[in-house]
């Protein structure tokens, strides 16, 4: 439960915000609202990296102000209060916000944990038991029994632990690899004393007391080949054969054969085998103890006697080894390790306990317990009604400077499951309680986040705005372009002129048929449609024939279509496809004409030119309905 976090964390250390000041100014302000140097900066400089030909200041400047005008606009629209925009921009300010809202310092303190145990070979022995209280418990005699010499570490072992790898040879589990093990095992196996018995501990797989062996100074990685002869599960006198087949290859190598060329053709290891015997780098604790012991021991080149493990026999040729890298070349490694385990929120739970305490968050037990007597006094308990009734009580569950949360708020996150236990119920309330608050609190550092931190605020505002810029610009421009078909005729017409085409164009509706016949009734029946829209047309023609006719709507200069021009410009039928349902067509309406005659004609530079001049009309109304002023002494600055 978050409960349990967020109620540890009130005794942590608060992180500090640092705040702008003057060394971001405010550049301008547009309808009341002030715009920061860092963001100007901030998008001039994006701007400039994405364009072909630079813009100077002064004509970005008047670029921005239009920008900015139009995302006043939006706001005045009160387009960032819709559902979609909330969603949207919420999830992304989060996102953002994640990389910021976490304590470095104890992210850089695990990094610096983790890599100390690269540097450092630790050989442990461990028992493992089941993950019931009662596992836990039992773990906990034994190891009493243990430390007190009743017992030995073997002993339990090989009793009672359920790690059947190690528990036959007294626990003794080989070398722990970092990242390898989960994150608990691996930090108590480190922290331990060798020869002292850790404190239980859950892996997540089960209870666990781990006993260090030995330690010293972390071998690195070697590079190696092998070639194996399986032995597990053969009868003696088979293990006996496989013996004599491996120390044949190896007098075969000490005779100068080719290792890689043997393990390929030999090998009973299919997986290396295909790759000459290679195994590629490996550091302790990847492979079983024994192999791990010879492979460490050889020297690079050399190549080992034959020898026993679980599986088989083994010859193995080291090819190289490397020593544990620096710490700048593992971070990622690291910090991909850690994104993967328990340490992933350690930073964010550390930077949010700081928040709490500066914010002096607290749920109040008081309101707790009324909820719960509330609850029990109740005939019916926890029900339906209690649910409702809980749901639109304004109750204060918690604080936090400068707000508070009630209960109202809280309900629409509890389940609502009836329970007749108030008690229950208390503790299923409480803990959305604590998940509401923490949200609370968080969104009141995420927009102080956005006052002290430039590169973040600049960030959410160019995506924040960048959203209200599309929904305003559609509204009053591309849509409005495209579905104003009044205003774009009335555009076209008083800018008739500017269209004009190099050669006639045949314009006609094209009748599709399955056949003459149908092509013949579908003609006909066109003359008794009386609509001049061509969707209308269309519609009416695919409600009467169905899927024996379509209809398309064409225009074409000629030598563009062979269509267009057998039917408008005298030209040859063009041959059928025989895999065509439409070899049957005619022309309804059609005629040449010299010049466009309507916006449909040049649909696509009517449209975008109809855009352009509703862009111009609107910036028009916008400077003249939102007041702009630039500090042009901040401006100058930014020349130098």
């Amino acid at each position: 439960m978050k409960k349990h976090f967020l109620a540890a964390a009130l005794g942590l250390a608060a992180t500090a915000s640092v705040f702008a000041g003057d060394s971001d100014p405010v550049l301008m302000t547009v309808d009341g609202k002030p715009v920061h140097v860092s963001e100007f900066e901030y998008l001039y400089n994006k701007n400039n990296s994405q364009q072909a030909q630079q813009q100077t200041l002064d004509q970005y400047l008047d670029m921005f102000i239009d920008y900015k005008l139009k995302v006043a606009d939006a706001e005045h629209a009160g387009l960032q209060n819709t559902p979609e925009f909330k969603k949207e921009f919420g999830k992304f300010r989060d996102d953002l916000a994640k990389p910021y809202l976490r304590d470095t310092l104890v992210e850089q303190a695990l990094i610096e944990e983790s890599y100390k145990h690269f540097l450092e070979d630790v050989y442990v022995s461990h028992i493992m038991v089941g993950s019931t209280e009662q596992d836990k418990q039992m773990l906990d005699s034994l190891r009493n029994a243990i430390i007190n010499g009743e017992t030995s570490f073997e002993e339990v072992a090989e009793k009672y632990s359920q790690d059947r790898s190690s528990s036959q040879r007294g626990g003794r589990m080989g070398y722990v690899t970092p990242g390898r093990f989960p994150w608990p095992f691996e930090q108590v196996a480190y922290s331990t004393a060798v020869g002292e018995i850790s404190p239980v501990m859950n892996s997540g797989f089960g209870y666990h007391i781990i006993r260090p062996e030995s330690r010293r100074q972390a071998a690195g990685e070697v590079n190696a080949s092998h070639i194996l002869m399986l032995t597990r599960g053969m009868e003696p006198a088979e293990v006996d054969a496989q013996k004599a087949r491996i120390d044949s290859i190896y007098e075969l190598l000490e005779k100068g054969a080719d290792f890689a060329d043997l393990a390929t053709r030999m090998s009973q290891d299919p997986g290396s085998a295909r790759n000459g015997g290679n195994l590629g780098w490996f550091s302790r604790g990847m492979m079983v103890s024994e192999f791990d012991s010879v492979a460490f021991a050889l020297a690079d080149g050399e190549i080992s006697k034959p020898f026993a493990t679980t599986f088989g026999y083994h010859i193995i040729k080291r090819l190289e080894h490397r020593d544990v890298p620096g710490k700048a070349e593992l971070v990622e490694k690291i910090k991909s390790q850690m994104a993967n385990d328990e340490r992933a929120n350690q930073p964010e739970q550390s930077y949010a306990a700081g928040v709490i305490e500066r914010l002096h968050a607290k749920v109040l037990p008081e309101a707790m317990k009324n909820i719960r007597d509330i609850i029990a006094a109740a005939p019916g308990g926890y029900d339906a009604e209690m649910i409702n009734s809980l749901s639109a009580n304004d109750m204060v569950v918690a604080v936090f400077d400068g707000g508070q949360v009630t209960l109202a708020e809280v309900m629409p996150s509890v389940s609502r499951t009836s329970s007749p236990d108030a008690d229950n119920a208390r503790l299923i309330i409480e803990s959305a309680v604590y998940d509401v608050l923490g949200k609370r609190i968080m969104d009141v550092e995420k927009e102080l986040l956005a006052e002290s931190n430039a590169d973040y605020r600049n960030l959410v505002n160019e995506y924040r705005d960048g959203i209200l810029l599309y929904e305003i610009s559609n509204r009053n421009v591309w849509e409005k372009a495209s579905k104003d078909s009044a205003g774009l005729a009335k555009f076209f017409k008083s800018n008739k002129k500017n269209y004009k085409w190099e050669s006639p164009k045949f314009k006609s509706t094209i009748i599709f048929a399955t056949s003459d016949s149908v092509l013949n009734l579908a003609t006909a029946y066109a003359d008794s449609i009386n609509v001049s829209d061509h969707a209308e047309f269309a519609k009416a023609m695919r409600e009467r024939f169905g899927r024996d006719v379509k209809v398309e709507r064409v225009i074409a200069a000629k030598g563009e279509n062979a269509i267009t021009d057998y039917l408008g410009f005298n030209g040859e039928k063009p041959e059928g496809d025989k895999k065509s349902r439409w070899d049957s067509y005619a022309s309804y309406q059609g005629r040449i004409i010299s010049s466009p005659e309507e916006p449909a004609d040049v649909r696509g530079q009517a449209v975008t030119d109809y855009q352009n001049y509703l862009e111009k009309q609107w910036i028009k109304q916008l400077h003249k309905k939102y007041k702009v002023s630039v500090d042009k002494k901040v401006f100058e600055t930014l020349r130098k």
